[in-house]
């Protein structure tokens, strides 16, 4: 028995299902979850010494790959003179005078922990600001785990939506709207049947929980058409995209506004955090100053604050981070798309910036009802593939692959070789 076999028999005897978070546990994929003891650059380790080529990056903070030695420096000097007071810190000030300055059209920003606790006060804020109290999701799009986001499509667009999760109840899910990703009517119809009632449209920009979704030509800006004509908010989720897509996120890769933006991973250089931002007028309406609470013992904390602020200082020094990564993701998509189409694979690639992911099906992935009819066998069948050639892809068809700025082009060649061989085992 392998070492990380030897680890996941304990951990399900103590965590549910050996795991803290289920898509590690490997079920959509098959086998055991590789157990990891160290990351460097592109790569890592796992307790068996077996080393592979890292494209989950944790799911998205190491944009800069692992353990970069400017961040690691920005944690061990704050370490050192403390872990978490419970009260402000400069760095604080810092990371939200960092991000007002790099992300379009926010002033203000809230820490918080997680981007599940960001996209929840943001809801929260919205509700309190518009004296609405439904929200408008889109099918597919995933939000992080509160209640109200745990929700799947009911008997049509025009339903009220229904728990998609044990333990949520009907009431705390009655004003979720769900609306289908790139479908600008489905969403004007929901506003239509419920006018004045409809307090924020919150959208991934890139629908990065479907695999890879890229909006099609005018679908944002045609959100944020429809919420100033019903006096709804714009809620950007950028907990993926976020400082990935460009230094200002998916509102300067788009060139659209959102009144609202969520952020998480990457601001935290692989330390848990998250983070919610926006107009003063809005922001203002969060406690202290107004009427919409929210707290968090560890918000902010410091050596969350100096891992990010480091990773955010690197990337607005080397602007050209984001061309290298995009052209890295070009390069195995493109390969990808030539290799499925030499062994005769039906397969779709959606890429878009540093996010990939391949789909195996022959119908183009728009929607999460595209997404849904790819072959998820298939998909387990070419992640094992990979994973024994030494390459380390999301283990569930419906993530994206994070390249990240640390990636060389022997790495590239090593993965785009090593898809070769697996698409052509198929």
């Amino acid at each position: 028995m392998s070492r990380s076999e030897e680890l996941f028999e304990r951990a399900k005897k103590v965590l549910p299902g050996g795991v803290n978070s289920p898509v590690r546990a490997f079920r959509a994929v098959g086998g055991n979850p590789r157990f990891i003891v160290k990351g460097l650059g592109s790569h890592i380790l796992d307790e068996d010494g077996l080393e592979y080529i890292d494209y989950v990056g944790s799911w998205g903070p190491m944009v800069l790959g692992h353990s970069h030695p400017d961040i690691l420096k920005a944690v061990y000097d704050r370490m050192v003179n403390g872990l978490s007071f419970g009260a402000p810190t400069a760095l604080e000030v810092e990371m939200a005078e960092k991000m007002v300055a790099m992300v379009p059209n926010i002033e203000m920003v809230r820490m918080v922990n997680s981007g599940t606790e960001a996209v929840m006060s943001a809801l929260r804020l919205a509700r309190g600001a518009t004296g609405r109290d439904k929200i408008i999701k889109f099918e597919g799009c995933y939000h992080g785990h509160s209640d109200a986001m745990l929700v799947g499509a009911g008997s049509g667009a025009l339903t009220q939506g229904e728990p998609d999760s044990k333990g949520v109840t009907k009431g705390a899910a009655q004003d979720t709207l769900m609306a289908q990703y790139n479908d600008l009517a489905s969403v004007e119809r929901l506003l239509d049947a419920n006018p004045g009632q409809v307090a924020a449209v919150i959208v991934e920009p890139v629908a990065a929980n479907m695999g890879v979704v890229p909006p099609k030509e005018g679908f944002l800006q045609g959100l944020r058409d429809l919420c100033d004509k019903h006096g709804a908010l714009l809620i950007f989720d950028e907990v993926i995209t976020g400082f990935r897509l460009a230094a200002g996120g998916a509102q300067e890769y788009f060139g659209v506004r959102a009144d609202l933006v969520t952020f998480g991973k990457i601001i935290g250089g692989g330390m848990p955090v998250g983070a919610y931002a926006g107009s003063r007028a809005l922001m203002e309406q969060v406690a202290p100053c107004g009427p919409v609470y929210q707290a968090g013992t560890l918000s902010g904390n410091p050596v969350a604050m100096a891992a990010g602020l480091a990773q955010l200082q690197i990337l607005t020094d080397h602007p050209e981070v984001y061309t290298v990564m995009e052209t890295s993701a070009q390069y195995i998509a493109n390969h990808l798309r030539a290799s499925a189409e030499k062994h005769g694979v039906k397969m779709q690639v959606n890429q878009v910036g540093s996010l990939l992911c391949p789909y195996f099906t022959e119908t183009p992935v728009d929607c999460f009802a595209a997404a849904k009819i790819s072959d998820t066998k298939k998909y387990a069948k070419y992640f094992n593939k990979m994973l024994l050639r030494g390459v380390y892809l999301a283990p569930s068809q419906f993530e994206a692959m994070f390249v990240s700025s640390a990636h060389t082009q022997k790495d590239l060649t090593f993965t785009v070789q090593a898809a070769d061989e697996s698409l052509a085992a198929l």
